[in-house]
């Protein structure tokens, strides 16, 4: 997989209006309009832009306007207006709600293609894609039906059917985000970590504003969010919130560049807060080879630093020193926070007049210390050193064999316009026929291959360049790990004799113009921190563009990078727990394992020569699924609200929806294959699971030119059956999701590739039950939902061994008796979509089911007391615990289920206060078990001095959130289809949980809390215990493949000694009650 990183979208590149472009740009690099759009739609589209600044070069699809402005300090300030968007309309009903909200509350106060499992994977590596710029395919970090609260629900917006009084409001958030050109280079070397530590400390209260945790409680309030993150060469801050507050959040935020109180008495708390990271970071293989490298840096160099900070760094070791952390961090803060260093983007519904005046008015009181802004340029080539150039083995947290090359680069940040790494990565990372990637899996060395340089400030800063190629690799792979690298070295030097290829640059310009074209509006916190950073790096003119666009083909600049790709400069780093005996070496930070040794002389020896290239690798051939008609359809039906069934047969039906929103060539189509074969034994779910791997590998190497087309895929094994996804450009859409059925209709597999699937199969299982967050679900899932096989159980029966007949008798099976749900939206006719389900009849010939097969599982009834089910971690090298508490409430209504939405509303804040800021968590579970109880305690204190105007403005709060409209039409296609998987269809749920919303009384909500605390509770306690010395574990060894077979059952300490405790969990559950299927429909 190729590519690079993008913050805020997937998208990128240029094919702009005339008179949108920006800038000169070399052959080639003329930006011009989608073929297929005439020169009168691209006057009308262009016409309807409004005013803004002209010279920042901005989508023709983008309604947004800009300005940008420096104030007397200093500061750069990028201001954006959404005047022009969708605008707020308010009911009577809804103006009189917004009349409440005005009242303050008077008590204390987070690439689309591949294959995917269920949502037991969500994010099981999320943290570890070792540094490389396009996801994993084996991460499901999207769940199939998702709980969506929070931040993720404010991104949700639901209109009203026609038998609804419910008024509609229209709801964009505002955002702000502030970067400061200084990071973690700038670390004194006596207090690693100080940059990151500063970055939480600036937070707690200013001088105007000094409640500790005030700013978090006016968030919460009103909708809102924040977050900050600590790089290399920049440290981000940025938060969102409800339009209507946002000129106060400002003022509020900014107090923390103009004058933090950084409570002396708040340091220790903030250091835990600080370790807890580092101690999180430790078990990722992506951090820990990032550690490895930056030690390889010259002497001098900052990259040698530790800058994530711990315990040690930031209280131990200055408390022997006699270090006055305090003080040092206020000296760091005034050095090093200074207005000329920094950039602001705010975007809100205001008039940039507005926005402007604010800006001045706020932050032009930031201090501007006069000091030059630090600069690191000078210390290049850190990497050039006889360290860099071995073979580094490495034992990795998970199980995995993973070959990852690497060279250090000059800083390639100035060449932005041209993006040599983008193109290099791009026909590295192909998959398509000719690609290294086609050649290792036919050779069965290699299951993934990804290339590129993830803009992060390890592999991308003002000091070096990195562009890595990490191969994951099967077991055989590994065996021939130099010979993979052979062929990594074959394909660069084909590039090389080859020169840049014009064709290749045009169409990676032409794909990334038509997606920047008709680009999705990004959530707006995520768009302004994005942009903040890019203000550090590109002109004016490119601001919005820099990140995005190919703008100049410039082959000189392209061939010089592609010459130092020689194997001579190589860094290569073998992951695998199968180099552990050889691993005596261990790093200081995160305790990783490893050794370092020369490359073997053979291959050094032939790397140096003028080895010959290999004849099945070269370029790849023209894309024929780069759409050019770009025409919005006219509807052959009458416009809905709302998906309609169009299409019911036994067999299935397809839901419906023509896109009349957001108006942009674009289609999402997913179908969800359901069958009863799945769940009915563990055995079957793991055979259900290899055979969607397999479908997946088949069709890397068809369906990669789509891919790379901006038509993205996936099929993704749900929990009762298949479900393909497939979204872009509607042009060319149904030849894609035509070659996914085709493959599915015509699916075969050899036993050289069903051994290499089930041996990654259990490498997954293993990766994700090793995360102690995830085991802690899976056994909150074994106990609580009847009838799903959990992770270990799969785990154990993939351990006992599969065959390939048992695999072709369950894909035959499967395939047999179906029910196929579908949705079309976007930009097709309802005859075009009737033709997808038609087509996967036609294809699959299968007969349909003879009893409905249930989408859902159904749960146990607790007893009315506090269980506690307490296990051993997975993972003997992790330290880190999981504490999970559930409270059962029962089959909930709408009303219920927007009770506990609220109730989440407003014990999140004091929730986070309490237990992280107050509170000082222990190591011991059952510690950390009470201290939430201790906090319900509190909490119940607070409810019952919740007052009317408290209750009404956090209601408002809420509302605000569901009303919150869609970015993109993805959002509303998410959140239908989520309808459709749970076989609800409450498409217009949100406009009723608003209804329920505005109904709820003060009262309502304190009884229903008081009557989840009294003597009939039902509470469930997972604890998921680490390894280490405080846990009285000793000689802790890290875990292998064939250990985890069973689950370690702890007792209860004393802190817990007459709870009861869960030892057996099938006889548990044996003795339990069974609650009816529910769906969440009134």
């Amino acid at each position: 997989m190729s590519g690079r990183s993008k913050p805020w979208s997937s998208c990128s590149c240029p094919e702009l209006a005339a008179g949108q472009r920006g800038g000169a740009g070399g052959p080639g690099a003329a930006a011009r309009l989608p073929q297929e759009e005439s020169e009168a739609q691209g006057r009308g589209r262009r016409a309807n832009l409004g005013p803004g600044d002209p010279a920042i070069v901005k989508s023709p699809s983008d309604p947004k306007q800009y300005r940008y402005l420096t104030l007397q300090n200093g500061l750069c300030a990028l201001l954006i207006s959404d005047a022009n968007n969708m605008d707020i309309v308010l009911s009577e009903e809804s103006s009189e709600w917004e009349d409440n909200d005005e009242t303050e509350i008077e008590t204390d106060e987070d690439d689309d293609s591949g294959a995917e499992m269920d949502e037991d994977k969500e994010n099981y590596e999320d943290d570890d894609n070792d540094g490389d710029d396009e996801e994993d395919p084996n991460n499901s970090d999207d769940m199939e039906v998702e709980e969506l609260t929070g931040k993720e629900e404010a991104k949700k917006r639901n209109g009203t059917d026609n038998d609804s009084s419910v008024s509609v409001v229209f709801i964009l958030q505002s955002a702000a985000a502030l970067c400061v050109a200084v990071g973690s280079f700038c670390d004194p070397e006596d207090l690693p970590g100080l940059a990151h530590f500063l970055e939480h400390m600036v937070f707690m209260g200013s001088l105007k504003y000094p409640d500790e945790n005030g700013f978090d409680a006016f968030l919460k309030k009103h909708g809102g969010s924040v977050n900050a993150s600590t790089d290399c060469e920049r440290t981000v801050f940025q938060f969102d919130i409800q339009q209507k507050y946002f000129k106060e959040a400002l003022d509020r935020w900014a107090q923390f560049f103009i004058h933090p109180l950084m409570i002396r008495d708040a340091i220790d708390r903030e250091v835990e807060a600080v370790d807890s990271e580092y101690q999180l970071a430790r078990p990722s293989d992506a951090n820990r080879r990032e550690l490895l490298l930056g030690s390889l840096a010259r002497p001098g160099h900052p990259m040698k630093k530790f800058f994530w900070g711990n315990a040690e760094t930031l209280k131990h070791e200055p408390k022997k020193s006699n270090t006055d952390i305090y003080s040092r961090l206020r000296d760091f803060w005034q050095h090093y926070y200074s207005a000329h260093y920094m950039n602001l983007v705010v975007q809100s519904k205001e008039t940039l007049d507005t926005l402007e005046k604010w800006v001045k008015e706020i932050f032009s009181q930031i201090p501007n210390n006069g000091l030059p802004k630090p600069n690191f340029g000078h210390l290049t080539q850190p990497f050039d050193t006889p360290e860099f150039y071995k073979l580094y083995r490495v034992v990795p947290i998970r199980n995995v064999h993973s070959l990852s090359i690497a060279w250090g680069l000059p800083p390639q940040e100035r060449h932005y316009r041209v993006k040599p790494l983008h193109y290099i990565s791009w026909l590295v990372g192909h998959e398509g026929k000719g690609s290294v990637l086609s050649f290792l899996r036919k050779k069965f060395w290699a299951l993934a291959l990804y290339g590129g340089n993830g803009e992060t400030g390890f592999e991308q800063n003002s000091t070096y360049s990195i562009l890595s190629i990490s191969v994951t690799l099967t077991d055989e792979g590994y065996e021939h790990f130099y010979e993979v690298a052979h062929v990594v070295f074959q394909y660069l030097k084909m590039l090389q004799k080859r020169g840049p290829d014009k064709r290749v640059w045009e169409e990676i310009q032409k794909i990334e113009a038509n997606e920047f074209y008709f680009q999705d509006q990004a959530d707006p916190v995520d768009y302004v921190e994005s942009l903040c950073e890019n203000i550090h790096i590109f002109c004016k003119e490119d601001f919005l563009t820099g990140d995005q666009l190919l703008l100049e083909y410039k082959p000189e600049i392209i061939a010089d990078v592609l010459n130092q790709l020689c194997p001579v400069r190589a860094n290569l780093v073998l992951l695998s727990a199968a180099s552990k005996r050889k691993c005596h070496l261990k790093e200081r930070w995160f305790g990783t394992q490893y050794s370092v040794e020369d490359i073997d002389k053979y291959w050094r020896d032939l790397w140096a020569s003028d080895f010959p290239l290999n004849q099945d690798l070269h370029l790849p051939e023209e894309n024929k699924y780069i759409a050019t008609d770009f025409s919005l359809k006219a509807s052959d039906c009458p416009d809905t609200e709302h998906p309609v069934r169009i299409l019911s047969t036994h067999h299935g039906c397809v839901w419906y929806k023509k896109d009349n929103k957001f108006k942009i060539p674009k289609a999402y189509i997913r179908f969800h294959l359901i069958s009863p074969l799945i769940q009915q034994s563990a055995k079957s779910v793991v055979l259900f699971e290899t055979f969607v791997n397999i479908l997946s590998h088949n069709l890397a190497e068809p369906a990669y030119e789509a891919d790379v087309a901006q038509l993205e895929y996936k099929v993704v094994s749900g929990e009762h059956g298949l479900v393909i996804r497939v979204k872009g450009f509607n042009h060319k859409l149904p030849l894609l999701f035509q070659l996914i059925i085709d493959q599915l209709s015509d699916f075969s597999f050899t036993p050289a590739i069903f051994e290499m699937i089930t041996e990654q199969l259990k490498k997954t299982y293993f990766n994700i039950l090793i995360k102690p967050e995830m085991l802690a679900k899976d056994v909150r899932s074994l106990i609580l939902e009847h009838g799903k096989w959990s992770m270990i159980d799969r785990y154990r029966r993939l351990m006992k061994g599969l065959d390939t007949e048992s695999l072709s008798a369950f894909v035959k099976g499967f395939k047999s008796h179906l029910y196929v749900e579908g949705l079309v939206q976007g930009n097709f006719t309802s005859r075009e979509s009737k033709d997808f389900l038609n087509y996967v009849v036609l294809k699959l010939q299968f007969l349909p089911l003879p009893h409905p097969c249930p989408v859902q599982f159904r749960v146990v009834d607790l007893p009315n007391t506090h269980l506690l089910c307490k296990v051993k971690t997975l993972n003997k090298g992790d330290a880190n615990s999981e504490v999970t508490v559930y409270y059962q409430s029962g089959a909930r209504s709408l009303r219920e289920y927007t009770l506990m939405e609220l109730l989440v509303i407003h014990m999140e804040e004091p929730c986070f206060n309490f237990l992280r800021t107050k509170q000082t968590l222990g190591p011991v579970s059952e510690l950390v078990d009470k201290k939430i109880e201790d906090f319900l305690l509190y909490f119940e204190g607070r409810m019952r001095l919740l007052t009317e105007k408290a209750f009404r403005t956090q209601v408002s709060a809420l509302i605000h959130i569901k009303e919150c409209e869609d970015s993109c039409l993805g959002e509303e296609v998410d959140r239908n289809w989520n309808e459709i998987m749970t076989q609800q269809y409450l498409f217009d749920r949100l406009a009723h949980e608003v209804e329920a919303l505005q109904s709820l009384t003060k009262s309502d909500l304190v009884d229903w809390f008081q009557a989840h605390r009294g003597k009939e509770r039902k509470a469930l306690s997972i604890h998921v215990v680490g390894f280490g010395e405080q846990e009285g574990d000793s000689d802790v060894q890290q875990s292998v493949l064939s250990e985890i077979y069973q689950l370690t059952f702890l007792p209860p300490s004393s802190y817990m000694k007459n709870t009861s405790y869960i030892r057996d969990i099938r006889n548990f559950t044996l003795m339990l009650n069974l609650l009816p299927y529910h769906k969440i429909l009134k």
